[in-house]
């Protein structure tokens, strides 16, 4: 038995065209995975979509009319990977409301309503399912300057843990990989400064960024059969930086 083997299951990925989805998009079409690529960008997602034989699905997070069309076009997913998110990074205080309520609309309140639809139809389909949604090291421990991205992935930790209460009568498995310093083309150039590099290597065990393909083999995992009995887990994608700590000292 194939533990990650997706053969014959349906895959949606919102949040696909780049970085850790599209990383997890691959990964699950290569597992066996008819794989649905959502996201914004439409030129993007047919490109990828057709370099790994999957879907792809114009779907904006922030709004509710393009999420309510989307769920109506296709067919009861089998798992369901919530990735679309932004960020900014600055002081509490300089945050405006129009940019909280945008990082609120496209990381939590968007992700909630996607997961609803998918969940109901999951439920009456009756044939359970897996939720997987991505999370960050701010779902487990804090970083100045993002406070208001912190609010979301806490959020989305959180209802990771509640449906997994609520759904796992319906032999739906809900779970939330954090990934820690994961270099995309979000950040890079970000994680160019030495700086920053001399800092991961001053606190984490591991000293290096990962990847998204760091990531994604265990999204395959948490949507396998492997994962059967694994729900409502914050599982942490980091370096081992969210549980150890290290320091100058050799004896």
């Amino acid at each position: 038995m194939n533990t990650f083997s997706l053969v014959g299951k349906t895959a949606l990925v919102a949040g696909a065209s780049r970085g850790i989805g599209l990383e997890i998009a691959r990964h699950m079409a290569a597992a066996g995975a008819s794989v649905i690529l959502a996201a914004r960008s439409k030129d993007a997602l047919e490109a990828h979509a057709a370099e790994i034989g999957g879907r792809a699905l114009v779907l904006d997070v922030a709004d509710p009319q393009s999420i309510a069309a989307a769920v109506d076009s296709i067919e009861t997913p089998d798992i369901l990977v919530n990735v679309a998110g932004i960020n900014i990074r600055k002081r509490a205080e300089d945050f405006t409301r129009e940019e909280y309520d945008r990082i609120l609309e496209t990381n939590l309140n968007g992700i909630f309503s996607l997961t609803q639809k998918i969940g109901a139809r999951m439920i009456a389909r009756g044939k359970g399912g897996k939720i997987i949604n991505i999370g960050s090291i701010q779902s487990l421990r804090a970083l100045p300057y993002l406070a208001v991205y912190a609010i979301t992935k806490g959020g989305l930790a959180q209802l990771s843990e509640v449906l997994a209460a609520e759904w796992g009568r319906y032999n739906i498995q809900v779970n939330c990989i954090a990934p820690g310093v994961i270099v995309t083309d979000l950040n890079r150039e970000m994680w160019q400064s030495e700086k920053l590099l001399n800092w991961l290597k001053g606190c984490q065990a591991n000293p290096n960024p990962g990847t998204p393909a760091d990531v994604a083999p265990l999204a395959v995992f948490l949507a396998g059969r492997g994962a059967d009995y694994i729900t409502g887990q914050i599982i942490a994608v980091d370096g081992v930086y969210t549980t150890t700590a290290v320091w100058p000292f050799e004896p």
